[in-house]
């Protein structure tokens, strides 16, 4: 006998991990973490394919879902995540809505509107036009962007290192750091092992604690990256203003913002200095938390 309990399943598909949680009653009966390995966003009947089977093998063998919402890395514009979908609504039966992942963070903190601010390896920040419509700024990878994100706080610090060598300084403690995280031997050699990196965020990104353990030392070029860092994520909000976004809410998430102080701490005064109005927040749960209530929003 098929199971007849409503299973409402929220999956947050992240860049390096996938969180499931699925609640019955308002009970959570399955909470999973999984790889994102093979996560194909771009491919929506594979992308799809991959999230039915994780649906099928979170929940009991004679229990459905009764809606099911995803937040998926690198899910980056409405006609993507639409084409997922679909495909996925299709395969399961039951009502889905798949949005890009930084869009899980305002209904997981409780909030009907805001914006969503995520700076880990990359950045990026979303919101809603009063119609509905989705806005995303940002997240253009860490060769073109993601300023403010790991990798590309990693980027900037190399080009300052390199400013200072052509500016005849001595090496201090960011250059010094970033050479040793490289396993170059000078300054010069750093470009060679930037462009050597095959995966260029998250090998650049794993060596940005370098920027904010030079900063503690005393490196005024370090410090100069991470209010640098701090003030191009407050304009991803500022954009999302001028484009007509409710920005009163900033709810920000993201390893790289929420572990270093030094960078928030940037990114606020920066917020309160050009959005006075805007209220920031660190996210204090799951983002799976807001795939959870867009889920149950489906009902």
């Amino acid at each position: 006998m098929q199971d007849s309990t409503p299973y409402v399943v929220g999956i947050d598909v992240g860049g390096t991990k996938t969180h499931l949680r699925a609640l019955a009653g308002g009970e959570s009966l399955v909470d999973r973490v999984s790889s994102s390995a093979g996560w194909r966003p771009h491919e929506p009947g594979g992308a799809a394919g991959r999230l039915a089977a994780l649906v099928r093998d979170a929940l009991p063998a004679d229990a459905r879902p009764s809606a099911v919402a995803v937040g998926g890395h690198a899910c980056e514009t409405p006609r993507q995540c639409e084409a997922i979908r679909a495909a996925l609504q299709e395969r399961l039966g039951v009502p889905a809505l798949v949005v890009g992942d930084a869009e899980l963070l305002v209904p997981a903190a409780g909030l009907d509107k805001g914006v969503g601010l995520v700076a880990g390896t990359g950045s990026v920040a979303v919101g809603r036009l009063p119609d509905g419509g989705p806005v995303q700024i940002g997240g253009w990878g860490a060769v073109l962007g993601d300023e403010g994100g790991a990798a590309g706080l990693v980027r900037e610090a190399a080009r300052a290192v390199w400013a200072a060598h052509d500016r005849g300084e001595e090496p201090d403690a960011l250059a010094t750091g970033l050479v040793a995280a490289f396993g170059v031997a000078e300054v010069p050699a750093l470009g060679a092992a930037l462009e050597a990196a095959t995966d260029v965020s998250a090998e650049w990104g794993r060596h940005s604690p370098v920027v904010f353990a030079a900063a503690e030392a005393g490196s005024p070029l370090a410090r100069a990256v991470i209010d640098d860092g701090g003030r191009a994520l407050a304009s991803l909000v500022v954009r999302l203003a001028g484009r007509g976004v409710a920005v009163d809410d900033v709810v920000v998430a993201g390893g790289t913002v929420l572990a270093q102080p030094a960078l928030y701490e940037a990114f606020t005064s920066a917020l309160a200095e050009s959005l006075p109005a805007a209220r920031p927040q660190p996210l204090r749960v799951p983002p799976v938390e807001g795939a959870v209530a867009l889920a149950r929003s489906l009902l």
